[in-house]
C-alpha cells in the first residue's frame, strides 16, 4: 500500500527524470527500466517554460544532463522545471502577428543541434535573426560582405551570452566568384545546414554594374542568393529536413518582369543606366525573391528541403535605405511608428522553425501569416523562366572566369 492518496506520488523505487528538451520520464530502480508514462496515472508530462532565472543546462563528462544554479552555486541532476510539469496534450499552434518578437517565437526551445546560415547578418533584421538563434543554442554563421562589421556583430552576441556559437565568414553577393569561394569554404567545415536565411539586400542604390557585368541590386538581392543555394543544395539535402527562408518585400506588388512574349526579361532586371530607377530595381528584385523561393521549393521539397518567402513587416526602419537621403529622412519621421528589429525578424524566424510548417513551402508570409503575393508572383511559368535565366547567367559568367 502506498502511504499517500496523491495519484501523482510515485510508487517506492521509482524516480522522475527529464530529458534535455524537457520531456519527463520515469525510472524504476527495482526493475531497472524507464518509461514515458507515469507508473500510476499512465499520463505523459513535460516541463513547462524556461529554466528559472540563474539556472543553466549543461552536460557532464559522462554525457548526462546537469543543471547549474549560478546564484546558489550548486549543481544537480534534477530539472528544476519538474516542479511545474504539465500534462502532454495536443496544443494548437500559437498564433503570432505583427507585434510578435523573434525571441518570443523561440522561447523555451533548444537549437543546439542546428546550424543556421544568414546572409547580411551583421545589421538590421538579419542581426536580430542571428542573435535570436544564437541565444537559443544554434551554431550561427553570418555570411557578410563587410567582414569587420560581421566580426563586430559576432562580438556583440557573444558579449550577451559567452557560450553563443556564432562566427563570421566573407561572402560578397555582388561577386559570383566570392559566392563560390564562400560555398567551398563552408563545405570545407564539414558542417550540416539546417536553415538558410537569404536576408541580405540593398535598396535605393545608385546605378552600378558588378564585376560580373550585372546591375548590382538585381545581383545582390537575387542572383547571388540563387548561386549560393545552388552551391549549397547538396549540403541542404544531406541535412534534411532543412529550410530556406527568402526575405522579400510587399514592394514586389508594384512591378513586373515579363517581356511581350511573357518571358522574364533581363533588360528589366539588369537595366542600363539610362533606364534605371533604384526603387523599381528593388521592387523587381523582391519579386524575383518570391518566384525563386517558389521554384526552389518545387525542385528541392522531394529531397526534404522546403522554402518560403517572407515580408518582414510594413514601415521597417533599417539601414537598407541609407543610399537615398530622401528615404532616410522620411523613415526618420516615421520611426516612432515603425516595428522594432525584433518584430521585423519574427516572420523569418517563424518560417524557419514553426512545427506546423514542416514539409510545407512555396508560400509567402507577412506578419507570421500566410498571404497571397501578387498575381505574377504566383505564376509558375514566371518562376520557371526566372530560374532558367538565372542558371544561364551564372553558367555564362562561370565560363567567362574559366576562359580567363
Amino acid at each position: 500500500m502506498d502511504d499517500t492518496d496523491s495519484e501523482d506520488e510515485l510508487p517506492p523505487g521509482w524516480e522522475e527524470r527529464s530529458t534535455k528538451d524537457g520531456w519527463v520520464y520515469y525510472a524504476s530502480h527495482d526493475e531497472m527500466k524507464t518509461q514515458w508514462e507515469h507508473p500510476k496515472t499512465g499520463k505523459k508530462k513535460r516541463c513547462a517554460g524556461d529554466l528559472p532565472y540563474g539556472w543553466e543546462q549543461e552536460t557532464d563528462e559522462k554525457g548526462q544532463v546537469i543543471y547549474v544554479d549560478h546564484i546558489n552555486k550548486r549543481t544537480t541532476y534534477f530539472d528544476p522545471r519538474q516542479a511545474f510539469t504539465v500534462e502532454d496534450v495536443v496544443v494548437k499552434p500559437k498564433r503570432y502577428d505583427g507585434n510578435t518578437a523573434a525571441l518570443e517565437i523561440l522561447q523555451g526551445r533548444d537549437f543546439s543541434d542546428k546550424v543556421i546560415l544568414i546572409t547580411g547578418g551583421n545589421s538590421g533584421i538579419g542581426f536580430e535573426t542571428a542573435r535570436s538563434f544564437a541565444l537559443h543554442g544554434a551554431h550561427v554563421i553570418l555570411a557578410c560582405r563587410n567582414l569587420s562589421r560581421a566580426i563586430k556583430a559576432v562580438s556583440l552576441i557573444q558579449q550577451e551570452w559567452h557560450k553563443a556559437r556564432v562566427e563570421a565568414m566573407m561572402c560578397d553577393l555582388a561577386s559570383l566568384r566570392s559566392v563560390r569561394e564562400f560555398a567551398e569554404s563552408y563545405k570545407a567545415k564539414k558542417l550540416p545546414l539546417h536553415i538558410l536565411v537569404c536576408n541580405a539586400a540593398v535598396c535605393t542604390q545608385p546605378w552600378r554594374l558588378t564585376e560580373d557585368g550585372l546591375e548590382s541590386t538585381f545581383q545582390i538581392c537575387h542572383l547571388g542568393h540563387f548561386l549560393l543555394v545552388q552551391c549549397l543544395q547538396d549540403v541542404l539535402r544531406r541535412s534534411a529536413p532543412a529550410r530556406v527562408v527568402v526575405v522579400s518585400s510587399e514592394s514586389h506588388r508594384f512591378t513586373d518582369l515579363l517581356d511581350s512574349c511573357a518571358k522574364v526579361d533581363l533588360a528589366l532586371l539588369s537595366p542600363t543606366k539610362k533606364e534605371y530607377w533604384s526603387m523599381l530595381a528593388y521592387n523587381r528584385a523582391k519579386l524575383c525573391n518570391i518566384l525563386f523561393s517558389k521554384e526552389l521549393h518545387r525542385r528541392l521539397s522531394p529531397h526534404g528541403v522546403t522554402s518560403n518567402a517572407v515580408h518582414p513587416g510594413n514601415m521597417m526602419y533599417t539601414s537598407i535605405h541609407r543610399s537615398w537621403w530622401l528615404m532616410t529622412f522620411l523613415f526618420s519621421l516615421a520611426r516612432p511608428f515603425t516595428k522594432s528589429m525584433q518584430q521585423g525578424a519574427a516572420t523569418t524566424v517563424y518560417c524557419a522553425v514553426a512545427p506546423e510548417l514542416e514539409g510545407l513551402g512555396g508560400m509567402y508570409f507577412n506578419n507570421c501569416f500566410r498571404c497571397l503575393p501578387s498575381i505574377q508572383a504566383q505564376d509558375q511559368s514566371s518562376a520557371s523562366s526566372l530560374w532558367e535565366l538565372s542558371e544561364r547567367l551564372v553558367a555564362e559568367r562561370s565560363a567567362g572566369i574559366q576562359a580567363l
